[in-house]
């Protein structure tokens, strides 16, 4: 698997990752709030740390919903996290010309699910020459996401991770086929889980989307065993009056332990696959 560079951080398959952050910037203080906090407890358990926040929620379900504060104010936000603690940020686009003028402040690009087959979207963000993280979509298999690698590698840019959330069939519900992270694996790059957004439910509050947030430590226990080589999951101080994405969120007093628990059965898995392969 190819080694990826974000900021200071060096991502393969050996050592933990975490991406983390709160679903959108819905303040300068709470923003700051939630990054020392995370900087702190990653500190402790000795791992990889990338903040992770978005500027705005452009594919929110009602149109009232809260998108955050747009491009400038966010990126302001964003870049003060970096300068204070000392962390790789990612933050997702959703139109080509927001590119450049996201690449100025953070260390990785992310392309939204709904929009990974994109072409214009993938090469602004492949042109950067940043890593770009690439949420596979909720109606993509696996294997159609080597055509989404393609527009990127031939836009001149091999920083690449994918990212798996699961499937939709409608219904307002997503199922995650864990087979898809082994599929994935096999193009040579990092591959992401993304256990928050996976426990979505998808326009599940008629107009909002809903969730089941007590299953993100068990599926993201699943993707670690199958070999997911970096873990995506969305915290906030007071999930239940988030602005965005609230059911999904995993509550920022409750993720330390979670993350322990996560920590040591990657060791574990990690320690089994060398003694497997040794032979």
């Amino acid at each position: 698997m190819k080694t990826m560079k974000v900021g200071s951080i060096s991502m393969d398959n050996t050592i933990f990752t975490l991406i983390a952050g709160p679903c959108v910037i819905e303040s300068e203080a709470q923003v700051m709030e939630v990054a020392s906090r995370m900087k702190d407890i990653t500190n402790r358990l000795g791992i990889p740390y990338i903040f992770k926040s978005s500027f705005d929620k452009a594919n929110r379900t009602s149109i009232s919903s809260f998108r955050g504060p747009g491009i400038h104010e966010g990126l302001r936000i964003l870049k003060k996290v970096k300068d204070e603690f000392g962390v790789p940020i990612v933050t997702d686009i959703h139109e080509p010309y927001q590119a450049k003028i996201v690449a100025e402040v953070v260390d990785m690009i992310q392309v939204p699910a709904f929009l990974c087959r994109q072409t214009d979207l993938l090469v602004a963000s492949a042109e950067t020459g940043l890593p770009v993280n690439i949420k596979k979509a909720q109606f993509l298999s696996a294997k159609d996401m080597k055509n989404v690698i393609t527009k990127v590698e031939e836009s001149g840019n091999e920083n690449i991770l994918l990212c798996e959330r699961g499937n939709t069939f409608g219904y307002n519900n997503l199922v995650v086929d864990m087979t898809n992270i082994i599929e994935m694996k096999k193009f040579g790059y990092p591959v992401v889980f993304d256990a928050t957004h996976s426990v979505q439910k998808p326009g599940g509050n008629l107009t909002s989307t809903g969730g089941n947030r007590e299953y993100v430590e068990y599926l993201a226990k699943a993707a670690i065993a199958v070999g997911a080589d970096v873990l995506f999951m969305e915290v906030h101080e007071d999930p239940d009056h988030a602005k965005s994405d609230g059911p999904n969120m995993v509550k920022l007093d409750e993720i330390e332990v979670i993350l322990k628990k996560l920590i040591k059965l990657y060791k574990a898995v990690r320690d089994d696959e060398s003694i497997r392969y040794s032979h």
